[in-house]
């Protein structure tokens, strides 16, 4: 698909609709649609959160001549085996047609841009281990750590 040069920028305020779509897009991916979708608020919220200069959530988009075709959403944190906060890359998605063109790389690189320009030299993320074709990509550019992540609700 990208025949042009595609550009990583931040978030902007008035990609907001077009954001919602990437990251329904993103939820629908990992089963989260239809009933299962995300709450309003939720999403809501998570916007707003992207948006704020007082939170450490930032979000980053795949822009070809004003068409979005990816974003990634990061936090950086504290980690408590390096005195430097580290990185957790929670969201990254690109649409089907520009898969297989670069897009998730250059938002990788988007990512890891903005941790050199923090001091930061870690990032990590999750995916499901059949999501072979972002696996693909992310055995090129990391390593596996083997980690299984395990969640449980608290009422």
């Amino acid at each position: 698909m990208p025949a042009a040069p595609v550009s990583i920028r931040p978030l902007q305020h008035d990609d907001r609709a077009v954001w919602r779509d990437l990251w329904a897009q993103y939820n629908a991916f990992y089963g989260r649609e239809g009933d299962t979708a995300l709450d309003g608020e939720i999403v809501a919220t998570t916007w707003k959160r992207l948006m704020s200069d007082e939170e450490p959530v930032y979000g980053l988009v795949a822009d070809l001549g004003g068409a979005l075709l990816g974003l990634t959403h990061f936090v950086f944190h504290r980690n408590l085996i390096h005195i430097a906060d580290t990185c957790y890359m929670q969201d990254l998605f690109t649409v089907e047609a520009a898969r297989g063109h670069g897009v998730g790389r250059k938002l990788i690189d988007g990512v890891a841009d903005a941790c050199r320009t923090r001091g930061v030299k870690d990032i990590y993320w999750h995916t499901q281990l059949e999501n072979q074709t972002a696996r693909g990509l992310y055995d090129r550019l990391a390593r596996n750590t083997y980690f299984l992540v395990y969640r449980t609700d608290v009422a």
